[in-house]
């Protein structure tokens, strides 16, 4: 069973920076998926951050570029979201997720998904 747990979300003010972790476990085979992460504010949708592969590497939301940073660890099994310069917009639920394949592709999908931690960032 594929397990995402996510970590290092808090209270930032504006300006500061986090660090998100996504700790991946349960995958029966050492194929490194597409893995992205995602957010959603207080009534509103959720929307893609960023995502990787090992082919195309990073590609990031305009909104977000510039100032994140996806990497990940795969001796670790972990994915990071090192975010800087934060505003108040960037407050939400932030998940990772894993893609249905390797490769992401223009528009990957995901099929599995973390359960979310709270990013909150104070003007």
């Amino acid at each position: 069973q594929v397990q995402l747990v996510e970590s290092g979300g808090g209270s930032v003010q504006s300006g500061g920076s986090l660090r998100l972790s996504c700790a991946v476990s349960g995958y029966s085979s050492s194929r490194e998926y597409c893995m992205g992460w995602f957010r959603q504010a207080p009534g509103e949708e959720r929307e893609r951050v960023a995502f990787t592969d090992s082919f195309s590497g990073p590609t990031y939301e305009d909104s977000v570029k510039g100032r994140f940073t996806i990497s990940r660890d795969n001796a670790k099994n972990t994915l990071y979201l090192q975010m800087h310069s934060l505003k108040p917009d960037d407050t939400g639920m932030y998940y990772c997720a894993s893609g249905i394949y390797t490769a992401c592709g223009p528009s990957p999908s995901f099929n599995y998904w973390g359960q979310g931690t709270q990013v909150t960032v104070s003007s």
